[in-house]
């Protein structure tokens, strides 16, 4: 089938940035994407182009080029379907909350939404690609739903999962380490596969595009992304016992990065992974080698689960106890809200669960974070604990006025911009003595003891 039309279901973190390099590499395709929410839409339309509902350094720059040519956000979902000869479902597939598999396995209320309105509205035959994180076989509940109209129309289900970083999701687009396809292996299933091959192969080099059937496909994203958690979690164990045994974390990670069969990546340690997917792919490992009947399997990948949430507690834990054991003022400033630098994005993040712990002590938080908004922040808070007193946070937009009546900083987001502070200037204006908790090792601790400042890092 000749592409000529996209429809991409969901304007949020994958949808947006994947859709626009597509219709960059691809200008005789017609993009549009829809999502129900009409103020995110509006926000992807504004002319301001530094307050996209969705920051990833460099997207402005591509939006500028493509939107309006062949790229196009809209809330009209059902002119995009009937126009499309090819679907996109990009929505959350969040934990579940109620019923079966509370807590563990993903929601797919709106995967299934969007495949009850695809098979509504659709009048010609159509290819649906799983761009969505889904548990392992989520494409055969697709295709029941889409078979259940009895129209006589063909749908071909792919899946394409997405492997993209917040803070450099254009450039992993643009550079992909792979691009898997799974589809039915039919000879409609085959053509459905080559049909979405062609659009990667305008940028993506062909040795780079891995084609699998449906199910090994949806594993691959789950599996890759708990190999990530996993490493996350074993340095952050370690980080504990070097404290203990007086090793430093940062000479450990780097000796056991250098041997070329482990690698250095994911070897940073920190508060903790957050993120939409990490947590939520882990938990539904979890939940799918458990109703398989694999206890063993199940009990090792929650391991990584709790050894994360451990190093948020014991992170809160440690400035709470200081703050009693020296009697300083019930003050910390929160440097960094966003769960990683370089996004926008709040889901998960530690920051969120080492301010829940230390204002249900009746500590006052000061928070800033160069990206993220005080209406995000107490929108995370009241997600989070409902009963919170909000008079506990005071969000600013300014470190420098962040730190003001605080003897301690609790850095948790690592953004480049908290290394170039003058800390010589911060540390004249905080109380006294002065503590700075690094939950990144980001900063110099050498140059912040010179100045005056008690430096507590992770694993060191």
């Amino acid at each position: 089938m000749k592409i000529k039309n996209i429809c991409c279901i969901g304007a949020g973190y994958v949808g947006g940035p994947t859709m626009a390099i597509i219709a960059q590499k691809n200008p005789n395709i017609n993009i549009t994407v829809v999502d129900i929410n009409e103020k995110r839409i509006a926000a992807w339309n504004s002319d301001n182009f530094n307050e996209l509902p969705v920051y990833e350094p460099g997207m402005s720059d591509v939006i500028k080029e493509v939107r309006g040519r062949n790229l196009f956000f809209s809330t009209d979902i059902d002119n995009a379907i009937i126009n499309s000869e090819m679907i996109f479902i990009s929505v959350n597939t969040p934990t579940k909350t109620s019923g079966k598999g509370k807590g563990a396995a993903s929601d797919l209320k709106y995967i299934e939404l969007c495949a009850n309105q695809i098979a509504e509205i659709s009048k010609t035959d159509k290819i649906v690609v799983e761009k969505s994180t889904v548990p392992v076989r989520t494409s055969e509940k697709i295709r029941k739903i889409l078979n259940s109209k009895n129209k006589g129309i063909n749908f071909q289900i792919l899946s394409n999962p997405e492997f993209l970083a917040e803070g450099t999701a254009i450039k992993d687009l643009l550079k992909p380490d792979r691009v898997i396809i799974g589809g039915d292996n039919t000879k409609k299933g085959e053509e459905a596969i080559q049909s979405l091959v062609e659009i990667y192969l305008q940028w993506v080099p062909k040795n780079k595009i891995l084609t699998t059937n449906l199910w090994s496909s949806e594993l691959s994203k789950l599996t890759a992304n708990a190999f990530l958690a996993q490493r996350i979690s074993s340095i952050n164990s370690l980080s504990e016992l070097c404290e203990k045994t007086g090793a430093d974390i940062k000479e450990v990670s780097k000796a056991i990065g250098m041997d070329l069969r482990i690698g250095s990546s994911f070897l940073e340690t920190s508060v903790g992974f957050g993120g939409s997917c990490f947590q939520k792919d882990i938990l539904n490992l979890v939940y799918i080698s458990k109703s398989f009947g694999l206890e063993k399997v199940a009990n090792y990948w929650e391991q990584i689960l709790i050894i994360n949430n451990h190093q948020k507690d014991r992170f809160s834990k440690k400035i709470h106890s200081l703050i009693n054991k020296e009697a300083l003022i019930n003050n910390v400033c929160i440097l960094g809200w966003a769960f990683k630098k370089d996004t926008n994005d709040t889901r998960e993040s530690a920051s969120i669960y080492v301010a829940d712990y230390l204002i249900k002590l009746n500590i006052n938080l000061k928070i800033y974070d160069p990206k993220v908004t005080e209406s995000q922040i107490f929108f995370d808070m009241n997600y989070i604990n409902d009963e919170m007193n909000k008079e506990c946070i005071t969000v600013y937009n300014s470190p420098l006025n962040c730190i003001n009546q605080t003897n301690i900083i609790a850095l948790i987001t690592d953004w480049d911009e908290f290394k170039d502070y003058d800390w010589e200037k911060i540390y004249k204006q905080m109380n006294k003595p002065a503590y700075i908790f690094d939950g990144r090792n980001l900063l110099d601790r050498e140059k912040l003891e010179s100045i005056g400042f008690n430096y507590i890092g992770i694993g060191r």
